[in-house]
């Protein structure tokens, strides 16, 4: 028996073969297609050619060509294509896996390189192995809460993507002619093509290629069914059971909704959020600012909105009734009748999007509010008391909790 993997003997398994090859291929280029589109989309809603604060990818260069303002219509747009992004993502690990074991030989062979074509090929494989992996692993991580990358996860996500799909469109180009040629001979074990994936000394089958294929797919609606749910409302959440924020809804009231950072985790004590120390600071025009302490902040016209939250890591909440002053009437007291950007900053000094930056289209929405009121009770600690900023469609982070600073102007 061969012993080196470089031989076609060492692989043993009569799974393998173009056809198996080329179904998961196929599945695996309209999801990751649609990962990707998602993810672009994902990247828009932080706005991030608007600050320098938002931007956490400043050397992006001509990858951010196709940024735009982010809008706030439907207030649901982030919840949907992030939670599309995730879970689909979630639901094809079992895809991907599935293909780089069948492809797995090819990864070995000898000699590294035939022609120079061939050694383009077998370059854009390892990009495209590496790539899928990395991508998949620090999206899976950044969705379980476990910051452990080798820096921040933006930047890291962002520009695996594109090393990643880059190598995933050549590779596409160059064999999706041969995998739509192979799907055709669906009765055939050994369709013409790709030989080297067939072995030329298999073991005895335990199970047919559709068979396997079986258990990939049900893999992928378990995960799919087992993540989902946190999408959704009522008892779908429930289903959720393999993602954070999954399961029942914490409870009912103003904490009965799920939040990423506690007030203790983002070091806010209450000796700084009461009456007699919290004030907002609110700045715009020709330097004109205002502090306002809640009692003061009570008495300006309050207004009511419905809207979700929904954070990059896929999860969402069901619409949640809140209250308090609109974005555009504060941008007035400081002399902006026309809505404008705005810079909100928050008492957390540390950690990421601690400070937010809006847009004019954002601030002019009139269901953008500096939230004190949530289901009918004051905000709690933990979600954002004694003031936040809740704006339709925007990422999570960008509904900066424990507002201590407004300025208003051009950003």
């Amino acid at each position: 028996m061969p012993r080196s993997p470089s031989s076609p003997a060492f692989w043993r398994s009569p799974l393998r073969g173009p056809w198996f090859t080329s179904v998961l291929g196929v599945v695996l280029l309209a999801g990751i297609t649609v990962l990707f589109v998602t993810g672009l989309l994902s990247y828009a809603a932080y706005n991030p050619d608007l600050s320098s604060v938002n931007d956490q990818t400043p050397d992006k260069g001509l990858l951010g060509f196709y940024l735009f303002s982010w809008p706030t219509h439907p207030s649901w747009l982030y919840r949907l294509t992030q939670g599309i992004h995730v879970t689909l993502g979630i639901a094809l690990i079992p895809v991907l896996l599935a293909k780089l074991w069948s492809v797995v030989p090819k990864l070995f062979a000898l000699p590294p390189a035939r022609s120079l074509a061939h050694a383009l090929e077998r370059l854009s494989l390892l990009l495209l192995v590496g790539g899928g992996l990395f991508e998949f692993t620090t999206g899976v991580l950044n969705v379980q809460l476990d910051y452990i990358f080798p820096g921040s996860f933006y930047p890291l996500h962002f520009y695996g993507a594109w090393v990643f799909f880059a190598a995933f469109l050549a590779h596409a180009v160059l064999k999706t002619p041969l995998a739509l040629r192979n799907l055709r001979h669906l009765r055939d074990e050994q369709p013409s093509g790709e030989g080297e994936l067939v072995s030329p000394n298999p073991a005895e089958p335990t199970v047919s290629r559709r068979g396997a294929l079986g258990v990939v797919g049900g893999g992928s609606l378990l995960l799919l069914a087992t993540t989902a749910g946190r999408s959704f409302d009522g008892p779908l959440r429930e289903t959720a059971l393999l993602a954070p924020h999954g399961g029942p809804e914490p409870g009912g009231g103003p904490g009965g909704f799920q939040i990423n950072k506690t007030a203790a985790y983002a070091g806010i004590s209450p000796t700084e959020t009461g009456e007699e120390a919290w004030r907002l600071v609110v700045t715009g025009r020709d330097g004109r600012s205002v502090r306002l302490d809640r009692p003061q902040l009570l008495q300006l016209a309050l207004h009511s909105s419905a809207l979700p939250i929904a954070c990059v890591e896929g999860w969402s909440t069901s619409d949640q009734w809140w209250r308090g002053v609109r974005l555009r009437d504060l941008a007035a007291l400081v002399g902006h009748d026309d809505p404008v950007d705005v810079l909100v900053e928050s008492l957390q000094r540390h950690g990421a999007f601690r400070r937010a930056a809006l847009r004019a289209n954002q601030v002019a929405d009139p269901r953008s509010l500096l939230a004190l009121f949530v289901n009918g009770e004051d905000l709690t600690p933990d979600h954002g008391y004694p003031a936040r900023v809740i704006v339709p469609a925007a990422p999570g982070v960008l509904n900066t909790k424990w507002v201590a600073r407004m300025t208003f102007g051009d950003l």
